[in-house]
């Protein structure tokens, strides 16, 4: 499998990483099993980049990847994340200390390659929605203690909230990565937003991203499972699954990608998920993309879609 660049890292991260959360469901809600066979088969294939976060299934995605990759002990580069609630903001750099020793006790692990915040970033503080000057000038230096500390090798935030405070963050180059929500229905950390399209603009998060040596971890490539082209969902996943930087709900997100269905139709890709898969790992400035799986089935999909490559230029202007 291909590997990529994780930005200033210098990590050599495979183009397909696993997401151990929770709309996918596996490491939440799976038989262990299950749960081992996919990590084991994953390694196989060639994927080294591992995601979840504490508050995936609340704790139960990072306990079970800490008796899988126990048990396997494979080669791989880890990632996790914390979220910090209101009551936090008192001590961040204390919440923030406590928040990743509960990490790494549910991991059994002494350190992680990447620890990153997962509060959505805005202009106004607001629950868990953080002031975006909170996370520069209070999380980022308790994450520099940590890493002083020998528990995280660096430092990472995730790409969601509002778009003007994200972009900030990424242009202060504070952080040695980001997650970026960008897909087929929302292009538009990538590109040009559609005339017309729903969501928020991202404004080329990845450009700015590149220009600041960041490592780019795609989440969203299927908008939460809507690039399937259906609203069923696996027993195991997330069953209400709310849009992020798309249309206002599941089945407005549904309905648009059925519109790329010629696309399936004329040969171009085998299937709506393979399009959506392929068109994430066409942008040269992608480190990663992050896919949740239920089944094995799933992760054979993946991993095949991401083996025919980018998808052909004329095909990407189509989706244009």
């Amino acid at each position: 499998m291909q590997k990529r660049r994780l930005g200033r890292t210098g990590l050599e991260v495979s183009v397909l990483g696993y997401g151990a959360g929770a709309v996918g469901g596996l490491f939440t809600k799976g038989a262990a099993a299950d749960q081992e066979r996919a990590i084991a088969r994953a390694v196989e294939l060639g994927i080294n980049y591992i995601d979840t976060a504490a508050l995936y299934g609340n704790g139960e995605s990072e306990r079970n990847l800490g008796r899988v990759l126990g048990e396997l002990k494979p080669d791989i580069v880890l990632g996790t994340k914390f979220r910090l609630k209101a009551a936090d903001r008192a001590n961040v750099a204390d919440a923030v200390a406590r928040s990743v020793d509960e990490s790494l006790k549910r991991l059994n692990r002494d350190y992680v390659d990447l620890l990153q915040l997962h509060n959505p970033l805005v202009a106004r503080d607001a629950g868990d929605h953080m002031d975006v000057e909170i996370a520069l000038n209070e999380v980022v230096p308790a994450l520099h203690k940590l890493q002083k500390a020998g528990k995280t090798r660096f430092i990472g935030f995730s790409g969601v909230g509002e778009p003007a405070a994200i972009l900030k963050a990424v242009d202060s180059k504070a952080f040695d990565t980001v997650q970026v929500v960008y897909n087929a229905l929302n292009p538009s950390a990538g590109g040009p937003m559609p005339k017309g399209a729903p969501g928020l603009d991202y404004g080329r998060l990845l450009d700015r991203a590149k220009a600041a040596d960041m490592g780019t971890i795609i989440i969203r490539a299927l908008a939460g499972g809507a690039l399937s082209g259906t609203e069923a969902r696996h027993p195991l996943a997330m069953q209400v699954v709310d849009p992020i930087g798309s249309a206002q709900n599941f089945a407005a997100d549904v309905a648009r990608a059925k519109q790329l269905e010629p696309l399936v139709k004329d040969g171009t890709v085998g299937s709506l998920v393979e399009l959506a898969q392929r068109f994430v790992i066409s942008h040269p400035a992608v480190s990663t993309m992050l896919v949740g799986y239920s089944t094995l089935d799933q992760l054979e999909q993946a991993a095949a879609a991401v083996a025919k490559g980018p998808l052909p230029a004329a095909a990407l202007a189509k989706i244009a």
